[in-house]
Parts: structure tokens; C-alpha cells; sequence
């Protein structure tokens, strides 16, 4: 399906059309509703035409509360839960049963647990022992991060700081063209355009080569940019591609637990990450909300296994036929550098037991000495990252963050905006992004530790996606990223204490927007 939209380019408005929303996710979409409503309705017939089975509902209504409490989940995750499950009868907790925890078929978490016992054959040992000599406790943060996330910290490994989508775009068409063995690409968006189209070509000749190429893309995070079968199309010029989790019309959280990673590995060699997906907007071709402002990596080294790693478990979870040894794609490339990097994935239980990303930036704040500087597209948070911002703000650690000044989801907006004044109640200093979006995710930290990837600070970000980072320590990029906040921050407004005015009606939206933000 296809329809035509008017953008700005250039300084110029121009027409485009752009699929939107391919039948078989209406179809999906549509069986979900059906299939919800029709076990709603069973459920509650039963309670009128079953003498006491009414009772039987508010039993498991009340023990259905009670496990949510149990649970080890996030405060703030449950509070929306229990408030469906005691105010909605019957809905509740039946919508609790259907969509509040990641179900995998027993296939799947068999091919998983094969897939991630490959890990790069290394010891630790030596790196660990020089970052602890350095400092004990940024030591102690790798240790937590290799053991939460089952990765490795490496040295030997180069990493180039792109401040713009589009410089990434025209250092990865240029190492693509280089190709040998093979091609990795993982995506949350990809989008017919300069950008795609662009690669594309590339794969397409690198496949027809002779080189192995291999595409994930989100099947949700495209619904609204690629055909429904498109996955098809690429098998045909010799691409071998999957859509992450394809969307089936299943009631239960296939809406959630997403790929939100970026990710592409050239020969075991060079890697790319950060928050640039592969569609227009991301290298300012065209701008929907203004100035697009992203961030990219380059790693060429030792530390590009992991990447690799983390890209062939998530083709591997996609592709029933899959049976590869990671060993085969492993690189043994060593750029000699000093610094340190530890890539690493994350995401939603049970594929990974504890928040990753969510305890590296707890670590962050919690232990930063001077500052911590954050560039976010949202900030939806829980509690305890509230009181980590505030505490670190109160005990005199520089804590900035930079959030979009053009918003490209309202609502999502209007919850970012709404943690602002207890942020700068406590001395937290926050920016927007004057010219546009930004979409950057980066978490800079007393000019020796930084992590940037994917990890939005928000709830899908941090509970429900997958996603990938890279924390890196004592690096030479750690200046250029901190020299590119400093100059985002000059092209940026600041906020104070009661520049957010808000009237009666304003006031009840945000705060029901916080108690329900989980959810988004």
C-alpha cells in the first residue's frame, strides 16, 4: 500500500511516496484484536451463564495481582499492570496473560541456547587487570558488564566517532566496497532512499561476487517502510535476509521486544554502530523534524567479534535452517590503540536475565566523580533512574542532558517533558535541541568512560528491545564525543525552573502519562 507525502529537502518542499502499513500487518494487527476480544468474551460469558464462576474470576484476579507484586520487574512496570488487573474485571488480567511477558517457543530458546554458548574464545584476564590498576572501580564496571552481558573487554581495537548519519554513511559506503568474505547488516529501520538504495547496489554486486551477505530487518520497526515480503525480494539478488521477529497476529508480545539494534560487520574486520538506521532522515536527506542529529561508530579491530556474534544469534533466532559455527566468521584483525572497549547486546527476559544497558548508566551516575553528559530522544524513566540523576545532580557531579526540541511523537514528547522540573529541582541541567530531533544516544562520563549504541532512555529501550552498545574507556574517541556534545549543547536551548507552564488539564495528562509510560 502507498501514499504520497509532502517533505521537506533541501530548503524545498517535494512530494514522496512511501508504503505504509503492507496488508499483512493490517491482517495481523486485525487477528490480534480478534483473537484478545474473543477470550475476553468467553471469559466473561462464563461468569454469567456458570453459577460461582464469577468467584473463580475474582480469585484469579487477586492472585494474578499478587504475582505481578512478586515479581522481580521494575516498580514502575508493575503499577500500570495492577491498575488494569483490580479496576478492569475480567480484561485485566486476561491482558496480563497475553501480552506482559516475552514468550518463545521452545525451538526458540533451544536455538538461543546453543547460539550463545559461541563466544569468541578469549581471556580477559590481562585487560581487566590493567583497567583495575588504572582504577579499581571503572575496573569493577567492566567486570559487571562482561558478566551481565556475556562479552568480552578488548584493547587493540580502533574506534572512529562519527558526529552525523551522514559521515557514517559515506565512511561505510567506502569499507562495503571493500568486501571480501562477507556482509553483515541488522536493522530497526530500513527505508528506500539515497542511504538504501545507495548500499543496496553494493550488496547486490558484492553478492553476485561471490561474497556471503546477510540482512536483518526489524518486521515492526519497517512495517511502515518496506513491503511485508520484502525479505523475499532481497533472497532473490542473493541476499540472505529474515525479518526479526516477523508479526504473525499472535496475542502475546511479539508488538514488543523488538531489534532496535545497528549493526554491520564487514569480513570479521570493521563494524559499524549507533543510532543511525538506514533511511533518509538519518543522513538528512530530507527532514520530517528538522536537523536530524545522530551518532555513529566505527570499530576495526579485535572488539568486532562481538558485534558479529550478536548478529548471527539474532539471523540464527530468525532462520529455522540456520546451523553455522560463529568461529567461521570471527576476525583476528588487532589495531594497536590505547584504550579499552567492551561491545555488548541486550534485551528482554529471558534471553537476558538483568538490564545491561540500564545498570551501565546507574554505574555512570552513581560513580562519576565530575560529569555526565547524556544525549537522549527521550527520557521516559523509572524511579531509580530518577534518583540516580537527582542524587548524582545533589552531590555536585555536572549532570547535563540533551533531549529534541521538534518532537516526532507527541505524547512521547510530553512524557519526556514531564520529568524536567524534579530533574532541575535537584540541579540537573537539561537542553533541547533547537534545530531538530536528536536521536543520539550517548552517555560520556569524567572523560574516561562512554557508551554509545542504540539504548534510548526510555522503557523500550531499556526492558523491552534488543539493543547494542559499545562502553569504551580511556580511548582517544572519548574527546571527540564529548567535544561533539559540548558543541550540540551551544546549538541548544536550556531550560529552567518554571519555563514549563502548565494548567490544571495539563498537569493530569502528564501524570497519567508517567503511570502509564511503561507501557509506550
Amino acid at each position: 500500500m502507498k501514499k504520497k507525502i509532502v517533505i521537506q529537502e533541501h530548503n524545498k518542499q517535494v512530494e514522496r511516496e512511501i508504503t505504509y502499513i503492507p496488508f499483512r500487518y493490517i491482517v495481523a494487527i486485525f487477528l490480534v484484536v480478534i483473537e484478545t476480544l474473543a477470550v475476553i468474551a468467553v471469559v466473561s460469558a462464563l461468569t454469567i451463564f456458570i453459577p460461582y464462576f464469577y468467584f473463580v474470576v475474582v480469585i484469579t484476579q487477586f492472585v494474578v495481582a499478587i504475582a505481578i507484586i512478586n515479581r522481580k520487574d521494575n516498580p514502575d512496570y508493575k503499577l500500570p499492570w495492577l491498575f488494569f488487573v483490580m479496576l478492569i474485571p475480567i480484561v485485566g488480567f486476561m491482558l496480563y496473560f497475553m501480552f506482559y511477558s516475552r514468550k518463545l517457543s521452545k525451538k526458540q530458546v533451544k536455538r538461543l541456547q546453543r547460539m550463545t554458548t559461541q563466544r569468541v574464545a578469549k581471556d580477559d584476564g590481562a585487560e581487566l587487570s590493567q583497567i583495575c590498576e588504572g582504577d579499581a572501580i571503572i575496573g569493577s564496571q567492566a567486570v559487571m558488564l562482561n558478566k551481565l552481558s556475556d562479552s568480552h573487554v578488548y584493547g587493540n581495537t580502533d574506534i572512529s566517532y562519527y558526529p552525523l548519519g551522514e559521515h557514517m554513511f559515506a565512511a561505510m559506503v567506502e569499507d562495503l566496497k571493500q568486501a571480501e568474505k562477507f556482509i553483515f547488516m541488522e536493522y530497526f529501520i530500513i527505508e528506500g532512499g539515497l542511504f538504501w538504495n545507495t548500499i543496496l547496489e553494493i550488496l547486490k554486486q558484492k553478492a553476485a561476487s561471490g561474497v556471503e551477505v546477510r540482512v536483518v530487518y526489524d518486521d515492526i520497526g519497517c512495517m511502515m517502510t518496506l513491503p511485508g515480503s520484502y525479505y523475499k525480494q532481497l533472497r532473490k539478488m542473493g541476499i540472505k535476509a529474515v525479518p526479526f521477529s516477523r508479526l504473525r497476529g499472535q496475542a502475546n508480545n511479539e508488538f514488543n521486544n523488538r531489534s532496535h539494534r545497528k549493526i554491520t560487520v564487514i569480513d570479521g574486520k570493521v563494524g559499524y554502530t549507533g543510532g543511525v538506521n538506514i533511511a533518509d532522515e538519518y543522513i538528512n536527506r530530507i527532514q520530517k523534524f528538522g536537523h536530524w542529529k545522530d551518532v555513529g561508530l566505527r570499530l576495526q579491530g579485535e572488539a568486532v567479534n562481538e558485534l558479529t556474534r550478536l548478529f548471527l544469534i539474532d539471523y540464527g533466532l530468525n532462520d529455522k535452517k540456520f546451523d553455522d559455527n560463529f568461529a567461521d566468521y570471527y576476525g583476528n584483525e588487532c589495531v594497536e590503540q590505547d584504550g579499552y572497549c567492551i561491545p555488548f547486546g541486550d534485551g528482554p527476559k529471558p534471553v537476558y536475565d538483568r538490564q545491561v544497558s540500564k545498570s551501565v548508566i546507574l554505574n555512570m551516575l552513581n560513580q562519576a566523580k565530575r560529569y555526565v553528559y547524556i544525549t537522549t530522544p527521550y527520557l521516559i524513566i523509572d524511579s531509580e533512574l530518577i534518583e540516580a540523576l537527582e542524587n548524582a545532580a545533589i552531590r555536585g557531579i555536572d549532570v547535563r542532558i540533551i533531549t529534541p526540541h521538534i518532537p516526532d511523537k507527541k505524547l512521547v514528547f510530553l512524557m519526556t517533558r514531564s520529568h524536567y522540573n524534579r530533574l532541575l529541582t535537584a540541579g540537573v541541567k537539561i537542553y533541547e535541541y533547537e534545530s531538530g530531533f536528536v536521536h543520539a544516544k550517548t552517555y560520556i562520563s569524567d572523560d574516561e568512560t562512554v557508551m554509545v549504541g542504540t539504548v534510548n532512555m526510555d522503557y523500550r529501550s531499556l526492558v523491552h528491545h534488543f539493543e547494542n552498545g559499545v562502553w569504551i574507556y580511556k580511548h582517544k574517541a572519548i574527546g571527540d564525543i564529548k567535544n561533539d556534545f559540548l558543541e550540540t549543547q551551544e546549538k541548544s536551548i536550556q531550560f529552567e525552573l518554571g519555563m514549563l507552564k502548565e494548567n490544571l488539564f495539563q498537569r493530569f495528562i502528564r501524570a497519567m502519562a508517567k503511570v502509564f509510560s511503561p507501557l509506550f
